[in-house]
């Protein structure tokens, strides 16, 4: 059965103690409002701008390891995206909550997660 998978997300890896203030910069300089999270995921470690519909989601996640940016692929179906890019030479590196962390043959790091807005409209994929 097909799935679909599109760039959903660039992702601010912060090694920072408190995520606020990195927040608020990146609101300020990208003239972005920072979206309510929903109170499950609401423990100070990730916070996400408001962008408009046709543009990639922002993130900003507080992390334990160096300050870089890194992207997720949204996907109506993980194991088959997560399948697909194994055999493109990615390897995974860890499953955290209900997403894949992988790894690019160049050692980039990225994410294959769950659909992030719905529906997923323009600019998908459709893989068999």
């Amino acid at each position: 059965m097909p799935h679909r998978s599109r760039l959903s997300t660039f992702v601010l890896d912060c090694e920072v103690e408190d995520l606020a203030p990195h927040v608020e910069f990146w609101r300020q300089a990208l003239g972005k409002p920072v979206k309510p999270l929903p109170p499950d995921d609401d423990d100070g470690r990730y916070a996400t701008l408001d962008t408009a519909d046709d543009e990639p989601v922002l993130m900003l996640q507080k992390v334990d390891h160096a300050s870089g940016i890194h992207l997720d692929i949204e996907t109506d179906d993980i194991d088959a995206e997560v399948a697909r890019l194994e055999a493109l030479g990615a390897v995974r590196v860890e499953q955290v909550r209900t997403w894949w962390v992988m790894q690019a043959p160049s050692g980039h790091r990225f994410c294959i997660v769950r659909p992030q807005r719905t529906p997923m409209g323009s600019h998908l994929n459709t893989w068999d």
